[in-house]
Formats: C-alpha cells, sequence, structure tokens
C-alpha cells in the first residue's frame, strides 16, 4: 500500500455496515497447521495483512505449494518441505520479522523432528517469553538448545513422545505450538492449565477434522491421543473479535450508528458486557451487531459505589487486545475508569498522545491508567503522532475520527500488520482517511 501516514479528517458522522476480517490471531496458527500433512488443506477466510502475508512468504520459502484460490481463500500442500532453507539468510529474516513464526516449531518438530528459528519479533509491549513453548517441547522429549551468539533457537525429537504437560503459564501460542507437536506424538498428552481462546478451539477443529484425537477442546485441560499422520481439509478462519471490538468502540467514540455484520455476541465471550460497563449498548440484529448512535454512554460503578476497574484476563477473561481500544473509549464517557492491563507492562505508553489531544487520563504506573470521561463536552484535538504497535495504532486512529480538526498517524505499517485496508473501509462509512507520506 501506498504511504506511511494517515491523514484523519475528525468528526465525521458514520453509518452503514462494515463486515469483520478474518482473525489474525487464528490464521497464524491455521497456517502453521498446514505443515502437519502432505496433503492439501483449504483455508478460506484468510485476513489479507501484513503479518498474515509474511507468514505464506515463509511458508512457500520452506518449500509449501501455496496456490490463491480467490480472494482471501488459499491452498497449501506441504507434501515437499526444503528442509535445508531452515540455514537461509532468507528464512532466517523472514522469521525474524513476524512474532507467528515461532508456531512453526510445532510442526516442524512433530513432523520432522527438527525446527530452528532466530527469536522472532512482533510489538513492543513487554516481555512476552516463549520459556512456556520449550519446557512443553522438552517435556515431550525433544531436545532443545539456545545459541546466544546468533539469538536462535535449535530443537531436535526424533521420538517425541506424550506426557502431562502442566503449562507455567496460560499462553495462547504456547499452547497451540505444543498442541501441534503432541498431536503426531506417540501415546497420550495432558496438557493443564491450557489457553482456551477462540483461536485455540479453531486450531483443535481444524486439526480433528484432519485426523487428531483431541477432546477437552474449550476448556482448560487438553487431552491429546496421538496419531500416526494427518490428512488435508478445509476451514474457515473465525471472524476476528478485536476488529468487532473495535468496531464497537468506534460507533461509540464517533456518535455513529454502525452494523457489523456476521458478528454473533454470544461468540464474543464477555466483551459485550465489558463494553456495557462503560455505558455501550449493542443488540442483535439476525446475523448482525449493531451498535446505536449515542450522545452520551455513562460509565458504571461498583455496587459500593466505588469507580468501575476493567482488567484483562486470559479466556474467558477480557483480552488484553482490547484494552487500548477501552481506553480511548473511556475518554468520552461519562464518568471514571481505572483501566488495569496486566498482562503486557508497555501497552499503555500510548496514553501521553490521548493526554497530548486532550484526554483526560492519569498514568498510575506501567500496568494501570485513570481515565476521566469528557462526556463529550469537550472534544479531543487532532495532533501529529505516531503508531507504536497494531492495537494501540487502532485506538489512536479510532481518537482521531472522533477528534476535532486534523491528525496525522506515521508508522502505519504498524496498523496494516493487523487490520486490512482498514482505512477504505471505514472511508466507506464516512471517514475521512488519506494515505500520505509522512
Amino acid at each position: 500500500m501506498k504511504g506511511n501516514a494517515f491523514r484523519v479528517q475528525g468528526g465525521a458522522s458514520l453509518s452503514g455496515s462494515i463486515q469483520a476480517q478474518g482473525a489474525k490471531n487464528e490464521a497464524l496458527q491455521i497456517l502453521c497447521a498446514t505443515l502437519l500433512t502432505a496433503e492439501e488443506t483449504i483455508i478460506s477466510n484468510v485476513p489479507n495483512i501484513i503479518d498474515v502475508n509474511k507468514l505464506i512468504t515463509l511458508i512457500k520459502g520452506l518449500g509449501v505449494k501455496v496456490t490463491k484460490l480467490g480472494d482471501n481463500e488459499y491452498k497449501f500442500k506441504a507434501d515437499e518441505v526444503d528442509l535445508e532453507y531452515f540455514g537461509s539468510k532468507t528464512y532466517q529474516d523472514n522469521a525474524r520479522s513476524i512474532r507467528g513464526s515461532v508456531m512453526l516449531l510445532g510442526p516442524l518438530l512433530a513432523r520432522f523432528k527438527k525446527a530452528y528459528l532466530p527469536k522472532p519479533g512482533g510489538d513492543k509491549i513487554g516481555r512476552r517469553r516463549l520459556d512456556t513453548h520449550f519446557h512443553g517441547f522438552t517435556k515431550l522429549g525433544a531436545k532443545f538448545e539456545y545459541d546466544e551468539g546468533e539469538d536462535k533457537y535449535f530443537l531436535e525429537g526424533s521420538a517425541l513422545k506424550g506426557t502431562y504437560i502442566l503449562m507455567d503459564e496460560i499462553s495462547v501460542t504456547g499452547t497451540a505450538n505444543i498442541v501441534m507437536a503432541a498431536v503426531l506424538a506417540k501415546g497420550t498428552t495432558e496438557i493443564f492449565n491450557a489457553a482456551c481462546e477462540p483461536y485455540l478451539q479453531q486450531l483443535c477443529k481444524m486439526l480433528n477434522s484432519m485426523g487428531a484425537k483431541i477432546s477437552g477442546v474449550g476448556s482448560n485441560r487438553l487431552h491429546i491421543e496421538g496419531v500416526e499422520s494427518l490428512g488435508g481439509t478445509s476451514h474457515r478462519v473465525m471472524p476476528d473479535m478485536i476488529e468487532i471490538g473495535s468496531f464497537i468502540g468506534l460507533a461509540a467514540m464517533t456518535n455513529s450508528e454502525i452494523k457489523i455484520k456476521d458478528a454473533y455476541k454470544a461468540d464474543l465471550g464477555i466483551i459485550p458486557s465489558v463494553f456495557e460497563k462503560i455505558g455501550i449498548t449493542v443488540s442483535q440484529s439476525g446475523d448482525d451487531m449493531v451498535v446505536p448512535a449515542m450522545d452520551t454512554y455513562d460509565i458504571q460503578s461498583f455496587i459500593d459505589g466505588s469507580i468501575m476497574t476493567v482488567y484483562d484476563a486470559p479466556w474467558p477473561g477480557f483480552t488484553p487486545d482490547l484494552m487500548s481500544i477501552l481506553l480511548v473509549v473511556a475518554t468520552q464517557a461519562k464518568g471514571s475508569v481505572l483501566i488495569h492491563q496486566k498482562m503486557f507492562e508497555s501497552r499503555l505508553f500510548f496514553v501521553d498522545k490521548l493526554i497530548d489531544m486532550g484526554a483526560k487520563i492519569i498514568l498510575c504506573d506501567p500496568h494501570r491508567a485513570t481515565i476521566i470521561g469528557l462526556n463529550n463536552e469537550q472534544k479531543l484535538k487532532g495532533i501529529k503522532m505516531s503508531s507504536p504497535d497494531i492495537r494501540a495504532g487502532v485506538s489512536l486512529l479510532i481518537a482521531a475520527l472522533s477528534a476535532e480538526g486534523e491528525s496525522i498517524i506515521s508508522n502505519i505499517q504498524q496498523i496494516d500488520r493487523g487490520y486490512e485496508n482498514i482505512d477504505g473501509r471505514l472511508n466507506a462509512l464516512g471517514a475521512k482517511i488519506e494515505r500520505i507520506d509522512d
């Protein structure tokens, strides 16, 4: 896409319908899982975003035959994987640029008995350790080495064997990686304290359709009977609940009525109810979700009258990926709320930009911020700013769309990493977003 910045004219009223893209976090897992079989797999509703496209390029480099069947639909066939490609500079550079590449380790270890990976990149939102992944692999019988000088990981496992694994943290990617390794291990694997996010449930659903034997899906205790091999399948990526939450916040901040197509409240866990805590109501209309235009929305308080606190937690808790959106939306609510970002210590540092826009925010520490809502009595004002990560970037875009005047948002490749054609889709609702060179 042309342009490395957005010029945003704030204050426009939006209306219409918008479709959530396929879930980024699920797609990264599903694409890695295509390496577990030599047969064809067809994946639809794949989001056309930078992180996913980088992973597809990485998979192609490994020798996987990738055929684009249509918009957001691909066919994969990993029958001639080039293991020598592991050692190439191209593989190392590409793998280092995307954090999702870490989930190639489980499939490669399970099927080809070895895997290499440089330390992956991704959002700078705090420490995101990979120990959980490697503890799981070693419990299954793999040998692990870390080259500190080269910052590379090496795994070898000629005979993975099922075992009991107690996860030391509820890691979504860690659980996905261990599950993908365990489905081809000999014997039975039990994973306790496993992540149970919808993305992980979707991965298990796909693997079971390929011939895996996974039970306990949706709970924090997974039971896996290893099989000799997996076959092909077809799988559709679910709508992205982070996009859906972002659109809920967008509607509230711009006082607009927006219909989110094919969004089911029942699939979103507590996301709708958390938005309701800060005064935003959503309704179901057939297969769609409708967010009404609201001139004002009131933040609730606890039963004893104390200030509302919202915090993130592993599923079925409130996803950390929507904490930035919720924080921005609270800036124009009536009342006050404490946002407690427990899982990552650097995700709240973007609030300085909101303060420059006129928001009333007290950053208590790296994990907590108190927001005093302006109740739409004082609009945010447009400024020049930079996107620090995917979620904060979209949060700042929403703030800019609600603000008075013009905003410039640079470093928008961070937004493009997670949101497909976000400017085009929002402009179709009436937004005024232009890509420019900054």
